[in-house]
């Protein structure tokens, strides 16, 4: 047996979960079948009432902890709060990690095939909104027997899905975390989006889309998609600690092949990128980001948009995040406060921009553990489900 830290939750392997009933999207068009990746770690407990939903952000995906094998070299995306003792103590929980309809990674989406015509779906695939993501959740959900998470929570376009789901279904919901997230995107943040939608659309091998048909993938349109969203992720101050002004080499070349470390950087994360996820889910993820606003169906009013709700918030954002910035979780704290909800607001001195919630820091873990705690012991969960 291969060893694994004994905070991990160490080997796991991904499900399939295939859905027949079909599912009405907002964009109008039905989706007749799908099928749901996920992943599982702890133990579901007799009562069922010990089950925590994480939501992925744009390029996440179901693999939140863990490892595939033991020749894997880094676990799942947000290892370092999910295990035994973590954040999320998976002594205490069961937890269940999605990749969301129109992914990359085994759900289906724009990369599987669509049984109707026989060919991949390709730009085909329907536009798909967080409420989309949610409902189609909710079905795993009733799948699994679960009629109520203990919590669900969320990062980034997660955190906009933790929202959703306490508005939708606020009686299956006991606890929510919404975490450098906003209830809403910015004109900048949909501008930043539309920038690296345009860079994937006008490569030459996007092909419209049908890119996969002609044995080709806009690499390039990716690549740069990446390397501005990835700008975005960072503070300035943790490029500049991290990068600053470094050379490769002794001396200034005078031309336009990489010279600055930050260059090199920023083009190698493009090229893994590009090679590892899919343009048209990348283009869909943008675009369900750009269309939340829970407000808008309220005349923007967001305290009326979060009046259903029936449960405990936790929303925390990061000094440094100046793509989904503290005022924007503020906003969001305070129409719960107008609306009468129960809220945790806290934000997190860190200089590591938006990735920071994907991080150990020391202070957002006590609070995340706390807030975790508290419900583990207004549920009555003992430390071994």
């Amino acid at each position: 047996m291969p060893e694994f830290p004994p905070d991990s939750v160490g080997l796991v392997t991904p499900q399939t979960a295939h859905f027949d009933d079909p599912l009405t999207l907002a964009c109008g068009r039905t989706l007749p079948a799908y099928d749901l990746v996920y992943e599982t770690y702890g133990t579901l407990n007799a009562e069922r009432s010990n089950a925590v939903l994480i939501c992925h952000a744009l390029s996440g995906h179901h693999h939140a902890a863990g490892y595939h094998s033991a020749d894997e070299r880094k676990p799942g995306w947000w290892d370092a709060h999910i295990g035994p003792g973590k954040s999320i103590d998976t002594n205490r929980f069961f937890v269940v990690s999605v990749n969301n309809l129109g992914g990359c990674h085994g759900s289906t989406g724009p990369n599987r095939t669509n049984p109707a015509t026989g060919r991949l779906w390709g730009p085909d695939f329907p536009m798909m909104t967080v409420g989309d993501w949610v409902h189609s959740q909710a079905r795993l959900a009733a799948r699994l027997g679960i009629e109520r998470f203990a919590a669900v929570i969320g990062g980034s376009l997660g955190g906009m899905q933790a929202l959703q789901w306490a508005l939708t279904y606020p009686e299956r919901v006991a606890n929510a975390a919404v975490i450098a997230a906003t209830p809403k995107l910015t004109a900048q943040n949909i501008a930043f989006n539309e920038v690296a939608r345009q860079a994937i659309r006008s490569d030459p091998d996007f092909c419209e889309g049908w890119y996969a048909e002609h044995d080709t993938a806009p690499r390039r349109g990716l690549k740069l998609a990446r390397m501005v969203g990835h700008i975005t992720y960072l503070s300035e101050d943790a490029m500049g600690s991290k990068f600053g002004r470094d050379l490769r080499t002794a001396d200034l070349n005078f031309g336009y092949d990489v010279e600055f470390q930050v260059e090199s950087y920023l083009r190698y994360q493009g090229d893994t990128f590009s090679s590892a996820f899919d343009a048209n889910t990348y283009l869909l993820m943008t675009k369900a980001l750009d269309y939340f606003d829970p407000a808008a169906a309220h005349g923007g009013n967001l305290a009326r948009a979060v009046a259903p709700s029936q449960c405990p918030f936790l929303v925390v954002s990061f000094s440094s995040d100046w793509r989904f910035s503290p005022s924007r979780s503020r906003e969001l704290a305070n129409a719960l406060i107008r609306a009468g909800k129960p809220v945790s607001y806290v934000d997190i001195d860190s200089p590591h921009g938006h990735d920071a919630f994907l991080l150990p820091e020391p202070r957002y873990q006590a609070v995340f553990s706390a807030f975790m705690s508290r419900a583990a012991r207004e549920l009555g969960l003992e430390e071994s489900a």
